[in-house]
């Protein structure tokens, strides 16, 4: 392998190579980019997709020192993901399968790194690649098989949280009771949304914080149940406000008030989880030296 710079000329052959093919790219797959944003704007649980390329390109950005470092030769490895890409885009239309021709855009674009700026370009750019997946739609029978269990604990947890606090809730199915009050723990108020945004972000603070690998893996770990929490936090306080306030206040809470609260109070959760592991597992102290009594002697005599 070659281990020397790129010759000026060489360098700007690959950068045109690579601005070249990466616009044969975003022109083969803007019809999907137009139906994926359309999805986004229309489906409040993938609202987050717009800013899901922005933080990839940030991420891009953040880590250009790596494109300062070592080589970049062309790999024919990259042909492989590229392979897998077409085959899978292939695949969605054979099967009219739209999911296969979204997430076929990753092993295509992991590819031309690797075809255009070999290994070291592919260091550079597979945080913001695989992050791009939090953008995709996930396929209606994952999103039913997530939701309908997220619902059921949403509505059991938020049932016991306002037992405890002294009110007379029953849970009949997705409904919770209240007395003459009946607080409908629809599809929207699964928590499937908050639980796709929050994992984004959470993977995001876990690219971005200097911490050891378990405690990255920990943040992604803990995106689920701080999501969950924060969902049947929103539903058990509606919930109390209906009893207290009235139902008007507690459906302006629930459909406006909560939706922009929820995500500043899982991040705290996200915040205070760092703290705690931070000072629970500490990092382990320096060695200090100590001098020989030879030296110690020698440091109390006169000069």
């Amino acid at each position: 392998m070659n281990t020397k710079p790129l010759a000026p000329r060489q360098s700007a052959v690959q950068w045109g190579l690579g601005i070249a093919l990466a616009a044969c790219l975003i022109w083969a797959y803007w019809p999907t980019w137009l139906a994926m944003s359309q999805f986004w704007a229309h489906n409040p649980q993938y609202s987050h997709g717009y800013m899901v390329p922005l933080f990839a390109l940030a991420l891009l950005w953040w880590r250009r020192d790596l494109l300062r470092q070592g080589t970049f030769d062309p790999s024919c490895w990259g042909m492989p993901l590229i392979a897998l890409g077409i085959l899978l885009r292939l695949a969605s239309a054979y099967v009219y399968f739209d999911w296969f021709d979204n997430v076929s855009l990753l092993p295509l674009l992991g590819g031309l790194c690797l075809l255009v700026g070999g290994r070291q370009s592919l260091a550079w750019a597979w945080p913001a690649i695989l992050f791009l997946v939090f953008m995709l739609p996930l396929p209606y029978r994952v999103e039913t098989a997530l939701a309908v269990p997220l619902r059921g604990l949403a509505t059991a947890a938020s049932t016991f949280i306002l037992q405890t606090v002294g009110l007379p809730a029953l849970a009949e199915g997705n409904i919770i009771r209240i007395n003459d009050v009946k607080i409908g723990v629809v599809e929207a108020c699964s928590g499937l949304s908050m639980l796709l945004v929050f994992f984004a972000l959470s993977t995001a603070v876990a690219l971005l914080v200097q911490r050891p690998l378990w405690e990255k893996l920990t943040v992604l770990a803990s995106a689920v149940p701080i999501a969950v929490i924060a969902n049947v936090a929103r539903i058990s306080v509606t919930g109390l406000l209906h009893v207290k306030v009235g139902g008007e206040l507690a459906d302006a809470f629930f459909h406006d008030f909560a939706g922009w609260l929820m995500m500043p109070f899982a991040l705290g959760l996200m915040w205070l989880e760092l703290q705690i592991t931070a000072r629970v597992f500490l990092p382990p102290a320096e060695p200090v030296e100590r001098a020989a009594p030879e030296e110690k002697l020698a440091g109390l005599q006169p000069t």
